[in-house]
């Protein structure tokens, strides 16, 4: 088989993308993984002069998937890496001014359309596997169509994926040519296991190289096993070479994490059958030559925004069916196959069929942030290829907006605090963090603390007593910080080793804190790039504490009182402060971690945990202008009344305040008194249920007969209603005896109030002289009710407002309970009614006349 680029199935389609790319200057590309897109469309541009006066920047999901794909394709040109191929990810780049061709991440580019909104020097985007819908790929497209309208005609853009939905985005990318390849693949033999596997009970690497032993006996090629994160991966690669079945294997890691030159050797051919054990980053990326085998854990690390520490963060979860396929595929690529999946066939038909989109399950602050230093401030108004959910939007640039990265209010322009948090390609909050911890000298502890709340903590709950004591003879008290003794903790197992033991005696998790050290790492090279000092810290623990600040203002909490551990928190929120941390005394704090707990009764409790001590001095030292202190006009729970109290606030967190003898604003007053009324916490006295019953009518007079034009009151209009009735009030007991029903009637004309009892009347007089009630709901029609004998002459139907309005019967016995609902009493009194209802009740209620029916006398 010839394995030369120019034979792979991509060229099939070389003609129709040059002609495609150079007549439409938008292009949707589907060829299935191994047709070589990632590879060759960006040398097809090249070689047709697309690349004459700028270069092509592609865009991968993932940086391993970016720096190998850079490598493969500058061998293929045969120049080195950096020349006329480059690459550019978060922490590292390979490029050149020769450089026509560059691999990037989607926020590397995002960042740059940032800097540079007209994307001077670049004549090709290439958006390579689409269908796996990142955020940051989702943002660039749209930013790029934006660019390519508005200012860069001359922009050329190509999406392409193996397993693209076309429909939704040829409109969204319209005017665009589709370009289909068929590819070759082979067949693959798919099986599953045959009982659900339990991953608790047995390791999941366990189960895997049980199952890379299974397969290579009925195939003789390369092994592809599929894992969600690192730490599966080594655990995989150390039980598949225990394995005696598996000796002649090779067997290699292949994850982001790795130096370059071992992920080199993962993709690499070699003299001897392997087994590679990748992330998701092979299943469509990167093509490895000699697989036949695939065995797939059916899981991946996910990306999903963590309320409990308001960042987004990786969690592990199952493959969507369209996943798994993909990963199968790989097996097919050069020669028949088989995939062994580790779950059951009715396991994977309960599976999702796509994965979520990242824009409805991450964080949206950074990339708020990075498209208002574009000058997009009406971020709601963005042409999204989806539109986000409003709440995570508002969330978003709340935050924002306490960290100061972009001003409050409804422009929410960026500010220069915002520009300079631009420069870390981190999460807001740590980049908040790290601009203070650069101005106050403690950037090494900050960088630890941050890679410490990436995960969850290692420091274990709920220890022996005798571990409780070895902790606090090594690791010391502590009342500043929470942070504090997780990072001597962390100093701790990172100068043991990680020794299983060793943590152990302390409650560690050692596992969980050999993690922190790579992450602890990652950001000291961010800060060490962007020229901050990353060596022993000058800084004090109070510039410590004041860099959490910094980065969680919007999680400050002030305890109610010191004989309780509730707290009172911005934005209106409460919650309880955790039992086992060290900041027990302190009156105000910051929590980095706050969870959500569900109680007895369902009441969900707020948990506040991960807790740094704050001074109040500190609010109006880094946020000046949302410390303030005024005079405000509150209602007071505890009285029942609308005071006047002198303030001392941040944002809207009450600090301190006291009551003052000024009489509140009447207005401001009602106001209050009236969000009390409509929250139930209070009632007007004379709102009773007659009330609620005028409003219904009303509202269906409006409904029935929309020529008298009255205007329906809606929850709005009675939310100011009642505020009204409120008016010159200032507590509960003057609310008792306020006239609730003379305020309403204005609310209706003269004239439309007067035919309101004509047309919708309450009760109605009947043949027995008995005035019969009727019933209005917010929907049906209205309901009659009435005993057999008061009904006798209505023959069929009975209809209110001139004629206009039919009523349901409710026919009731002597002892007032309904024996039928009808809307046409006609066939009642032909049918039922002799038949079934009259011989019955004449027989329970002998006393009483009961007439034949209508015309029949009794």
């Amino acid at each position: 088989m010839d394995s030369s680029p120019a034979s792979l199935p991509i060229y099939e389609l070389e003609a129709d993308l040059v002609r495609a790319v150079r007549d439409t200057g938008r292009v949707l590309l589907r060829a299935p993984t191994g047709s070589g897109k990632s590879t060759q469309v960006p040398r097809m541009l090249l070689r047709h002069g697309f690349l004459d006066t700028g270069e092509a920047v592609v865009l991968q999901p993932r940086r391993l998937a970016a720096r190998m794909l850079a490598r493969r394709v500058a061998s293929e040109e045969g120049d080195e890496l950096g020349g006329v191929v480059g690459y550019q990810i978060r922490m590292e780049g390979r490029s050149s001014a020769r450089t026509k061709i560059k691999f990037v991440t989607e926020g590397v580019l995002l960042r740059q359309m940032s800097f540079d909104a007209k994307l001077k020097g670049v004549s090709v985007l290439v958006f390579d596997e689409f269908h796996e819908r990142h955020l940051y790929g989702d943002i660039t497209l749209a930013r790029a169509l934006q660019i390519q309208r508005e200012t860069r005609p001359d922009l050329k853009i190509i999406v392409m994926s193996a397993t693209l939905e076309t429909g939704r985005l040829g409109e969204y990318l319209s005017p665009c040519e589709l370009l289909e390849s068929a590819g070759r693949t082979h067949p693959v033999d798919i099986s599953y296991l045959p009982r659900t596997p339990n991953f608790d009970r047995e390791p999941v690497w366990e189960v895997a190289a049980r199952a890379v032993a299974e397969v290579v006996a009925r195939n003789d090629g390369d092994v592809l096993v599929f894992m969600p994160g690192a730490y599966e991966i080594n655990r995989t690669v150390q039980a598949v070479e225990a394995n005696r079945a598996l000796r002649e294997f090779e067997v290699f890691p292949l994850h982001g994490e790795l130096p370059p030159e071992r992920q080199d050797a993962a993709v690499a051919r070699g003299a001897r059958r392997k087994v590679i054990v990748s992330t998701n980053v092979a299943e469509t990326s990167l093509t490895i030559e000699g697989v036949t085998a695939v065995v797939d854990a059916g899981l991946a690390r996910v990306a999903r925004y963590d309320a409990n520490r308001g960042i987004n963060t990786l969690l592990i979860e199952k493959i969507s069916r369209a996943s798994a396929d993909q990963r199968a595929g790989r097996a097919g690529r050069t020669a028949p196959g088989v995939c062994l999946r580790l779950w059951t066939e009715r396991d994977h038909a309960d599976r999702a069929a796509q994965e979520l989109p990242e824009v409805h399950r991450l964080d949206l602050a950074e990339v708020v942030l990075t498209l208002k230093a574009s000058g997009i401030d009406d971020v709601a108004g963005f042409p999204w290829l989806e539109t986000p959910n409003e709440k995570a939007l508002a969330r978003a640039e709340v935050l924002l907006a306490d960290l100061g990265a972009i001003r409050a209010g409804a422009a929410g322009a960026i500010t220069e605090v915002g520009r300079k948090m631009l420069r870390f390609p981190v999460h807001p909050r740590y980049a908040r963090m790290m601009i203070e911890a650069e101005r106050r000298g403690c950037v090494r502890s900050v960088a630890l603390m941050s890679a410490l709340t990436q995960g969850r903590s290692f420091l274990l709950r709920g220890v022996a007593r005798d571990v409780d004591k070895a902790r606090e003879d090594v690791l010391g008290d502590e009342e500043g910080s929470d942070f504090f003794r997780l990072m001597r903790a962390w100093s701790y197992a990172h100068e043991q080793r990680y020794d299983l033991d060793s943590c152990r005696r302390l409650g560690i998790h050692a596992q969980g804190a050999r993690q922190v050290g790579p992450l602890f790492q990652q950001f000291l090279k961010i800060a060490e790039r962007e020229g901050l000092l990353v060596g022993d810290d000058r800084g004090s623990a109070e510039d410590v504490c004041k860099c959490v600040l910094a980065g969680f203002s919007d999680q400050l909490a002030k305890r109610l009182d010191r004989g309780t551990l509730r707290c009172e928190m911005v934005h209106g929120r409460r919650g309880t402060l955790a039992r086992e941390s060290a900041v027990d005394t302190a009156t105000l704090l910051v929590a980095a971690e706050i969870s959500e707990i569900e109680g007895r009764g369902g009441e969900v409790n707020v948990l506040l945990s991960l807790v740094t001590a704050v001074e109040e001095a500190w609010l109006g030292e880094l946020f000046p202008d949302d410390f303030v202190e005024e005079l405000a006009t509150v209602y007071d729970g505890t009285t029942r009344r609308v005071v006047v109290k002198r303030e001392r606030r941040f944002r809207d967190l009450v600090l301190e305040s006291k009551q003052t003898a000024e009489m509140p604003d009447e207005g401001r007053a009602a106001e209050l008194l009236a969000r009390e009324v409509m929250a139930g916490n209070l009632k007007l006295g004379e709102w009773t249920e007659v009330v609620d019953r005028w409003i219904v009518r009303v509202n269906r007079l409006a409904e029935w007969f929309p020529e008298l034009e009255v205007s329906p009151i809606t929850a709005e209009d009675r939310s100011i209603l009642v505020e009204q009735m409120c008016l010159g009030c200032f507590g509960a007991r003057d609310l008792k005896d306020q006239a609730v029903m003379p305020v309403l009637q204005q609310w209706l004309r003269k004239e439309q109030l007067a035919v309101l009892d004509d047309y919708l009347p309450e009760r109605i007089e009947m043949a027995n002289g008995r005035r019969a009630r009727i019933r209005y709901a917010e929907e049906g029609p209205p309901i009659l009710s009435a005993r057999v004998q008061e009904l006798v002459e209505i023959k069929s139907t009975f209809k209110l407002g001139h004629g206009r309005v039919p009523v349901r019967f409710e026919v009731l016995a002597p002892n007032q309970r309904p024996i039928q609902v009808t809307d046409d009493l006609k066939a009642f009194w032909e049918d039922l009614y002799p038949n079934k209802i009259r011989p019955e009740l004449s027989r329970r209620y002998p006393k009483h006349p009961w007439p034949e029916g209508p015309g029949r006398g009794a």
